[in-house]
């Protein structure tokens, strides 16, 4: 005899903001395979990287005409069970009325031990998703290291591994960025 384990179904979207809309705004909530996932407040080592890539993203994205923000949500409008909270996001167009962008050109996540394998592994894969996307950052916080996964003409994402001396080439942003500036104030 066998036995089936009953799975609640998987949360839509627009529940998911309906139960965020009550929830105080100190909380950050994101919507992971139809699973709300309350995020911890990350650490200051985290925060400054996320402010230094910023720093350094900001101008490249200005003379586009885009805008290097931290803390947007994202959407697919063809997966109606993920909305995660990436660490910084890249993006043009107008201002978003929800917080939650469809057009990202770039997406950065800094590493955290809680967060790791979900970063990693299936909120890559859902950056991975998005027709927009042409660049996407996975930064260490506990090493000076950057993954810069690059979509090129065709639909085949390639991986380089930076260290410390390494400069991360972004030509859909037309510039590039220090590894080294990433951990400004935090490597001793």
């Amino acid at each position: 005899m066998s036995l089936a384990l009953r799975r609640e179904p998987r949360m839509r979207f627009a529940d998911f903001l309906a139960m965020i809309r009550g929830r105080p705004d100190e909380e950050r909530w994101e919507l992971l395979d139809g699973e709300p996932v309350l995020m911890a407040p990350p650490s200051e080592r985290h925060q400054q990287i996320v402010m230094n890539l910023g720093r350094q993203l900001g101008p490249l994205a200005d003379r586009l005409g885009c805008r290097a923000l931290p803390g947007l949500g994202l959407r697919n409008e063809f997966v109606d069970d993920f909305a995660p909270i990436p660490d910084l996001v890249v993006r043009g167009g107008p201002l978003l009325a929800d917080g939650y962008a469809r057009d990202p050109i770039l997406v950065a996540e800094v590493l955290s031990p809680s967060t790791m394998h979900n970063d990693r592994g299936r909120k890559a894969a859902f950056y991975q998703s998005l027709q927009t996307l042409r660049s996407f950052l996975i930064v260490y916080q506990d090493e000076p290291r950057v993954e810069l996964w690059l979509l090129g003409n065709g639909p085949d994402w390639t991986l380089r591994a930076l260290g410390l001396d390494d400069t991360i080439d972004l030509p859909d942003l037309a510039g590039s960025v220090p590894v080294a500036s990433l951990y400004a104030g935090i490597l001793t």
